[in-house]
């Protein structure tokens, strides 16, 4: 069932998502945009595995790769890895997690920070969403701190479980309790927005088709 709630929410195109729940009375859900997919050209869809971590300078460098590879053993299928690492400086995601992550079936992943093996992630074909890259890597540093918690990325607070959709216009998070309802409200507008593009199309004033269809 969430495999085919993520696949209808994964082609509702993020514009028309927006505009929905605007409409519903929702707020804050669209994530920064200095997020960014590193193939803008696919669409994301699916609920979130959170994970929130934490910097520690005097971790011990097995300590850290212990605890990372515990992580990625508890990663949800069908799931999107969604990471509040509370750093700016290290990859919280590359090439072997992203391959692990893939193999057990997750659908991508968000960083709210940098990554890197960025030519492996494209070859491999796994969407990851990030503010940049960087080489160097957690070990050492960084420890995760909390799983399946709410975490927050800049006015956005996610919940595990809540939905994930974005494309290349940007991120948003569709609370868990509302997807059914964003989702057939998604699928409804852009019908309708199919009728004025056709209507603009055979020339109609913009204006004119905005009042026929309730919808520009």
């Amino acid at each position: 069932m969430t495999d085919a709630i993520s696949d209808r929410l994964e082609r509702c195109y993020s514009g028309v998502v927006h505009d929905v729940m605007r409409a519903m009375g929702l707020r804050d859900f669209t994530l920064p945009i200095a997020l960014r997919p590193i193939m803008p050209e696919r669409a994301m869809a699916g609920p979130a595995f959170t994970i929130e971590g934490m910097v520690d300078p005097k971790a011990d460098p097995h300590q850290t790769l212990l605890a990372w590879t515990g992580l990625l053993s508890k990663a949800k299928p069908g799931h999107i890895w969604v990471s509040q690492p509370n750093d700016r400086s290290i990859a919280n995601m590359g090439e072997l997690s992203a391959e692990t992550l893939k193999n057990k079936g997750l659908r991508g992943c968000v960083i709210d920070g940098l990554v890197r093996d960025v030519n492996f992630l494209l070859e491999m074909q796994f969407q990851t969403w990030a503010s940049g890259f960087t080489p160097r890597d957690i070990v050492g540093y960084w420890l995760p701190k909390a799983i399946e918690v709410d975490i927050r990325i800049g006015e956005v607070t996610i919940a595990p479980g809540d939905y994930m959709v974005g494309d290349r216009d940007g991120l948003i998070r569709v609370p868990k309790a509302r997807v059914t309802d964003v989702i057939e409200a998604s699928e409804k507008a852009i019908q309708t927005e199919n009728l004025v593009r056709k209507a603009i199309l055979a020339g109609v004033d913009p204006q004119e088709a905005y009042l026929r269809h309730g919808k520009f």
